[in-house]
C-alpha cells in the first residue's frame, strides 16, 4: 500500500478545531471502476465498467485471477457497461451474489450468479436473469442495487435517458425507469413482489417501490439512521441528496417536474405537496456538474466523520460532506481524479475509487487546526508565516513524519524524521499557502495551514 497522501482541508465555522480528508491511495490499475463492495469479509470487489470484477486484498493486492468476467454479455459504452453488485445476506451459505449491467441490446438486467468452490473465483455459467427492462436511449441507466435490512433487493433505475425524461417515465407508476425498485429474489421465479410494495393491486407496478428519479447515480443505507440516501443527477442546474426512511414507501421524488427544488415541467404533474424534495442541494458553479452518491460514515478509525455523508462531484474532483444541519462543505479538488463510486469494507471504513486515474483511495481524517501556530494536543508549528526552516514542538517528535501539500493535494515535500534542532527545511518551495501534514506512529494525523514566504 502506497502512502501517498492527497489532502483536502474542510472548514467549519470554529476557527480552532475545523475537520479534514485525507485520500490515501490504496490500490491502482483499475479499468473504469464503478462499485466497491464487501461480503462481510477482509476482501473488496471491485466493479469495473468493462464487465470484470476484480477482488482487492486487505493488503491492497489485486488478486490475479479476475472474480468474474462477463464483458461478452454486456455493452461497455458511454455510460453503459456492467454499472452494480450485491452479495445475498446469506451469501456465507448460498453463495449467491447479484449485478446490473446494460446487457448488448442496452436494456437494464440484474442476474444472479454463484460463486464457484474457489471463494476467489465465481461460477459465470451459473446465471440467472432476474429482470430485464427496455430502455430508449443510452444514457442514465442507474445502475445501484443493495439488499435492505429486511432480505429484498432494492433496485435504483434511471429515466430511461436522452434530456428532459422526454417519454416521462418517471412520473408514469407504471414505468419501471426512473424508480426504486423492491424485488423478493428468494424464490423459484425470477422474482416475486415483496409484500408492502405500494402500488400492488393499484395503479403502478408492483415493483415499484418509490419513483420520481432521474439518474440517481449511487445510493446506499444508513442503518442507523434508518435512511435510504439517494443521490440524483440534476439536469442542467442542480444535484440532490434525498435521505427518507427505508419503511417508507410510494415516495415521489418529483422530477421531471421539478429538478431538485427548483419548477422543471409542472404540466400535467401532481401537486407540490404530494413530493417529496431533497434535503441538499448544489448548483453547477466552480466546474461541479454531477454528483456521485457515498455512505454516511460508520466506522471508528476516524471519530470526526462520524454521521457524516460523504460523497463527490464527478466533474470538480471534490469530496463533499453533509453536515448536520445538511449544509455542504467541500475539499478542494483532487485535480485527476473523478470519482465514481464509494465503497464500505465490512469494518464500515471508507473508500473512493477515480474512473480516469483507475485508483482507489481510504478516506481519512485528521483534526484540521486553523490557529496560526497551536494544533491540537499540545502540538505547536513557528515560525508562521516561514522562509527557511519550520520547526515543530511535540512530546513526541521522533515518532512524527511531515509532508506539505498544495491547496489542491499536491505533495511538495516529505520528511520521515523531525527533530527540534533543524526542523523542516522548506528553501526551495514556492511562496504560497501550504498545509504541513504531521502523522505520528498510531496513525493519527494534524493538518497546519502554513505561509511560505
Amino acid at each position: 500500500m502506497k502512502n501517498l497522501l492527497f489532502v483536502a482541508g474542510i472548514l467549519c465555522s470554529s476557527l480552532l478545531s475545523a475537520q479534514s480528508i485525507t485520500l490515501q491511495e490504496f490500490a491502482t490499475g483499475f479499468t473504469a471502476p464503478v462499485e466497491i463492495v464487501n461480503a462481510n469479509d477482509s476482501r473488496l470487489f471491485v466493479v469495473q465498467q468493462n464487465g470484470i470484477i476484480k477482488i482487492l486484498q486487505p493488503n491492497g493486492v489485486t488478486n490475479g485471477t479476475n472474480f468474474l468476467n462477463i464483458a461478452s454479455k454486456i455493452i461497455y459504452n458511454g455510460e453503459r457497461g456492467l454499472l452494480g453488485l450485491a452479495f445475498h445476506p446469506q451469501y456465507a451459505t448460498n453463495g449467491y451474489f447479484f449485478v446490473f449491467y446494460n446487457d448488448t441490446a442496452g436494456n437494464l438486467t440484474v442476474a444472479r450468479y454463484t460463486v464457484s468452490a474457489n471463494a476467489d473465483v465465481a461460477d459465470a455459467t451459473t446465471e440467472k436473469i432476474i429482470i430485464s427492462i427496455p430502455k430508449p436511449f443510452d444514457n442514465h441507466n442507474g445502475g445501484s442495487i443493495h439488499f435492505a435490512p429486511d432480505g429484498y433487493l432494492w433496485v435504483v433505475t434511471g429515466d430511461g435517458g436522452s434530456g428532459g425524461d422526454p417519454n416521462n417515465n418517471s412520473q408514469n407508476k407504471n414505468s419501471l425507469l426512473g424508480k426504486m425498485l423492491r424485488l423478493d429474489i428468494n424464490s423459484t421465479g425470477p422474482y416475486n413482489i415483496p409484500p408492502g410494495n405500494p402500488f400492488i393491486g393499484v395503479d403502478g407496478a408492483d415493483e415499484v417501490w418509490a419513483y420520481g428519479l432521474r439518474n440517481a447515480w449511487k445510493f446506499s443505507f444508513d442503518l442507523t439512521s434508518g435512511n435510504a440516501m439517494i443521490a440524483d443527477v440534476g439536469q442542467e442546474f442542480f444535484e440532490e441528496i434525498n435521505a427518507m426512511p427505508i419503511t417508507q414507501a410510494g415516495i415521489n421524488y418529483g422530477w421531471k417536474c421539478y429538478e431538485a427544488n427548483s419548477t422543471f415541467s409542472t404540466t400535467g404533474c401532481a401537486p407540490m405537496s404530494s413530493m417529496t424534495f431533497p434535503i441538499a442541494v448544489y448548483d453547477h458553479a466552480n466546474g461541479k456538474c454531477s454528483i456521485t452518491g457515498g455512505y454516511v460514515y460508520r466506522g471508528t478509525a476516524f471519530p470526526a466523520l462520524q454521521g457524516k455523508y460523504i460523497f463527490a462531484d464527478y466533474c470538480s474532483t471534490q469530496i463533499g460532506m453533509l453536515n448536520s444541519d445538511n449544509s455542504i462543505t467541500w475539499t478542494p479538488a483532487f485535480t485527476g481524479n473523478n470519482f465514481s463510486t464509494f465503497g464500505q469494507d465490512s469494518q464500515k471504513e471508507l473508500y473512493v475509487a477515480a474512473v480516469t486515474s483507475g485508483k482507489i483511495f481510504k478516506i481519512q481524517s485528521g483534526t484540521l487546526a486553523t490557529d496560526e501556530n497551536i494544533l491540537s494536543e499540545g502540538i505547536r508549528v513557528y515560525p508562521n508565516p516561514a522562509s527557511e526552516r519550520i520547526f515543530v514542538n511535540a512530546y513526541n517528535l521522533q515518532n512524527m513524519t511531515a509532508e506539505i501539500m498544495t491547496s489542491e493535494g499536491i505533495k511538495v515535500l516529505e520528511q520521515r524524521v523531525i527533530d527540534h534542532e533543524n526542523g523542516i527545511n522548506i528553501t526551495g518551495i514556492p511562496a504560497g499557502v501550504y498545509y504541513l501534514i504531521l502523522k505520528n506512529g498510531d496513525l493519527k494525523s494534524y493538518s497546519q495551514r502554513i505561509i511560505i514566504k
